[in-house]
């Protein structure tokens, strides 16, 4: 915007199809834009809510009733009604549930605020008036909270996250595995919740669900001569490549005879075996790796009997190490056996016509994987959705060790 002064009265050039609002007008567009932006979720609200079919401009189809999902697909210009979406994120990052609730409160009380600026009422005034009742509500909460540490609390919790989210036949087995899940994770009355991996196949039943003591990697050995199942898992987790590196200058070698040529791939050669013979003397039978596993290091370490996976994600290699105990290692040669993590077994299976590797039977793992099944990819991620956010509410209750009654019990 370009300001133009013309003698006393300011000259302003907009660009086109701009509209500009002052006063009054300003705050009753905000104000419009958070009511419709509730009215669009509220109809998702509760056990009888419904589901939304939202189209993007690709042609992608997504059908939820979780409402920051909608917020997120939905494509907003509108600054105010940003500001609401960005209440919903909020929600959903520290507390995983509720975003519906907080949008629809949010739009309520702007409503009301409508009334009260209708009555010549200051809009400063309002916002303290809020900011004392959100008092007095948490004050009020507080006191009407129950103890929530058993194990019968936390389930009916998830439950309730869970409530209308295309879940319902298969709820209860759900909500005790993200108990379970909560439970395992916990560390000194903290819930880290990355450490909760979901993996997600369509094909089979919402009851084929499983949690899983240990790591799902959605990969497959990286050599078909590679052991598919390994008892008493001695895991090495690598952060650098099998493979003979690169110079990191630019090089030229000079060969003039076959000889040389001979000798240059039999000392690459050598230099891989070596790596190779590094790792299986440390005790490891099974092998993660970040980067790549050169043609040949995968020819050696099948003839060991070593079961290898290449090009595994960051997140999912800090997993093995909180699940198994074992240490990730930037260097092979610094690779030692008190490096190296434990499972009960690993063991590649095939899931919906795809390999998986599943690292399981880990003595108290410190991160476990929830398997989601469901009979089509849109039922598996609705299913997948209400599993975050009864993760997120029992982390939350965990940590917090209190909860209140729903349903607008506390209003009554």
């Amino acid at each position: 915007m370009a300001q133009l002064t013309g003698g006393q009265q300011p000259v302003l050039i907009l660009p086109e199809g701009t509209s500009r609002y002052l006063g009054k007008d300003a705050q009753r567009m905000n104000i419009l834009a958070g009511k419709v932006l509730a009215e669009t979720v509220r109809t998702t609200l509760g056990p009888k809510g419904m589901d939304k079919m939202l189209v993007d401009s690709l042609g992608d189809i997504v059908v939820t009733n979780d409402g920051v999902t909608i917020l997120k697909e939905m494509d907003i210009e509108h600054p105010a009604a940003k500001m609401l979406v960005e209440v919903a994120k909020t929600q959903e990052d520290e507390v995983g549930d509720g975003t519906t609730t907080a949008v629809i409160i949010a739009g309520d009380l702007l409503k009301k605020a409508e009334e009260l600026l209708d009555m010549d009422i200051h809009p400063t005034i309002i916002a303290m008036g809020y900011r004392q009742a959100a008092k007095k509500a948490q004050e009020i909460l507080d006191s009407i909270a129950i103890s929530a540490s058993d194990r019968d609390t936390l389930i009916k919790v998830a439950m309730t996250a869970m409530t209308g989210k295309g879940t319902e036949k298969a709820r209860k087995p759900l909500a005790e595995l993200v108990v379970d899940a909560v439970k395992q994770v916990e560390e000194n009355g903290e819930v880290d919740k990355d450490h909760i991996k979901i993996e997600k196949k369509e094909g089979g039943s919402v009851d084929d669900s499983m949690l899983v003591q240990g790591v799902i990697i959605d990969k497959e050995r990286v050599h078909p001569g590679m052991p598919k199942k390994v008892e008493n898992a001695k895991i090495a987790l690598l952060n650098c490549p099998i493979e003979v590196k690169e110079t990191e200058v630019d090089a030229e070698i000079r060969i003039t005879d076959p000889s040389q040529m001979q000798a240059f791939i039999e000392q690459e050669e050598k230099m891989i075996k070596d790596m190779v013979d590094k790792i299986v003397s440390t005790g490891a039978n099974v092998l993660f790796c970040q980067k790549g596993i050169d043609d040949l290091a995968q020819h050696y370490l099948a003839k060991a009997g070593v079961l290898a996976v290449r090009r595994v994600k960051k997140s999912d290699i800090e997993k093995l190490s909180k699940a198994t105990g074992g240490k990730i290692v930037t260097n092979i040669e610094d690779l030692s056996e008190e490096d190296l993590g434990n499972a009960g077994k690993v063991v590649e299976k095939k899931i919906s016509g795809e390999e998986m590797i599943f690292v399981e039977e880990c003595k108290e793992p410190k991160a476990v994987t929830i398997l989601v099944r469901g009979s089509t990819e849109h039922v598996v991620s609705e299913v997948e959705r209400a599993i975050e956010d009864a993760i997120g509410v029992v982390s939350a209750t965990v940590e917090d060790e209190k909860v209140v009654a729903g349903g607008g019990a506390p209003e009554v």
